[in-house]
């Protein structure tokens, strides 16, 4: 993997003293990877170093995407690219959607026209109208470590198959987030 100065790390490196949560997403122009990214961001460092969890983001542009892609998202933790997307085809990650479109992942709030147009509309103002990875390319969620202990894999079948990140959160033994924007009601 590439971090944001360009620099290379084996993919081992991110899990191999410490349990992390691992999200690849589809590319960055993706508005269902943007939304879901932006309630990663929500998730409290805090929370993260309590359960001893890292929280990392891997995406399959070049790395000169991952500073605006976190600017665009807010989000402030881990964030790689694997530009040649060999992490991608070795946990099997497919590439095209499936047909299973009643999926819909709860943190994707923009229906698929109006994010389809958003995307699309970030690749033509961006620079040599990038698509920042293969757009054919799905995504998944990982669980992982210390060394090469894998404690939950799941592969999207679609751009909406994203696994909830409050289960992802639990499996890892993190503490949950609201990610509504409802205050909470305390019944005293």
């Amino acid at each position: 993997v590439v971090d944001a100065d360009g620099r290379s790390l084996p993919f081992q490196a991110l899990y191999g003293e410490q349990k992390a949560i691992v999200v690849f997403v589809r590319n960055f122009l993706c508005y269902a990877c943007k939304e879901y990214v932006e309630d990663l961001a929500k998730v409290p460092k805090a929370f993260l170093q309590e359960a001893n969890v890292r929280l990392i983001v891997i995406g399959q542009s070049s790395y000169h995407h991952i500073k605006p892609f976190c600017s665009l998202t807010g989000y402030t933790h881990e964030m790689y690219v694997d530009p040649y997307r060999e992490i991608y085809k070795t946990l099997g990650m497919r590439r095209g959607e499936g047909n299973n479109t009643s999926v819909r992942s709860p943190h994707v709030k923009s229906n698929t026209l109006l994010g389809s147009i958003r995307s699309v509309w970030r690749a033509m103002t961006g620079p040599a109208f990038d698509f920042q990875g293969d757009p054919a390319q799905q995504g998944g969620a990982l669980i992982l470590g210390p060394g090469n202990e894998i404690h939950f894999l799941h592969l999207d079948k679609s751009r909406l198959d994203h696994i909830p990140i409050n289960t992802v959160l639990q499996l890892a033994g993190v503490k949950t987030v609201n990610f509504t924007n409802n205050p909470q009601i305390i019944d005293i």
